[in-house]
């Protein structure tokens, strides 16, 4: 019985002394917590889609925390999360302007050419990989195959018609569709944004019409009615500058492709 006792005090002294040591341990090798940081992570949505350019939402909050980022850098969270974040630096929430992904091809089933049937993987980047690029006759546009709706977190990207559609009010702008897309299609533009170029053949006029009805043919036509420089034209493809569009109509009303639509 004896020996039973001394064992149990053995073992009650040794983990007593193996607990003084955890704790000791934990005191002395603790990682000191930046309470900001843990502010501003339980505002940040938790999406961890990467639009921020940081790895997730913890790494984002260490970022912000430490000055690194500006409070508003969450496209997902937008005004709103910075405005809180904003607070809890003790710094204005700045001005966020709500981005949302844009598709510039209007070239679908009908309206453009097919060059040849793909059976290969149903997949964009693979499409591009083989020699045309697809089965449409344009090579600048949607390969249609679903890279990008399969990149996004949100439901906002559907392919309708062989081209990709963004649904704006489902858009986060956390830019994954345009890391995917292989022809580099995709871009942000401001959600108010009026009218935007649904295209990105840079082939000239003729070669352009040869293989879609609704290309941009470079004519210029759209740069010269615009009051306001907004609108310039550059390898063959017209560009509108959003920042000086007033969403007048004007250049839409006047391109012969239709190629500038609402957005």
């Amino acid at each position: 019985m004896n020996g039973v006792i001394l064992a149990a005090c053995v073992i009650g002294v040794l983990g007593l002394l193996i607990a003084l040591l955890l704790g000791f341990a934990a005191i002395k090798l603790a990682v000191p917590v930046d309470e900001k940081e843990i502010a501003v992570r339980e505002y940040l949505p938790g999406n961890n889609c990467g639009g921020c350019g940081y790895a997730g939402c913890d790494a984002l909050a260490k970022a912000i925390a430490a000055g690194e980022a500006p409070v508003n850098a969450c496209p997902v969270g937008g005004a709103a999360v910075a405005e809180k974040i904003g607070a809890v630096m003790g710094v204005e929430g700045g001005d966020a302007v709500k981005m949302v992904a844009f598709v510039k091809c209007a070239g679908t089933c009908e309206k453009a050419g097919i060059k040849a049937n793909y059976y290969g993987v149903s997949d964009c980047k693979s499409a591009a990989a083989i020699p045309g690029r697809g089965d449409k006759a344009c090579a600048y546009g949607c390969l249609g195959f679903g890279s990008c709706v399969a990149a996004c977190q949100f439901d906002a990207l559907h392919i309708k018609e062989g081209v990709a559609f963004v649904d704006k009010e489902k858009c986060v702008a956390c830019g994954k569709c345009i890391q995917e897309c292989p022809n580099g299609l995709i871009e942000l533009v401001p959600y108010d944004a009026k009218y935007a170029v649904s295209c990105s053949n840079k082939d000239k006029g003729p070669k352009v019409m040869a293989v879609c009805d609704t290309g941009c043919i470079g004519c210029g036509i759209c740069a010269k009615q615009c009051e306001f420089e907004a609108i310039t034209v550059e390898n063959n493809i017209a560009h509108i500058d959003q920042s000086k569009c007033t969403g007048c109509g004007k250049c839409a009303a006047k391109c012969p492709k239709k190629v500038i639509m609402a957005h």
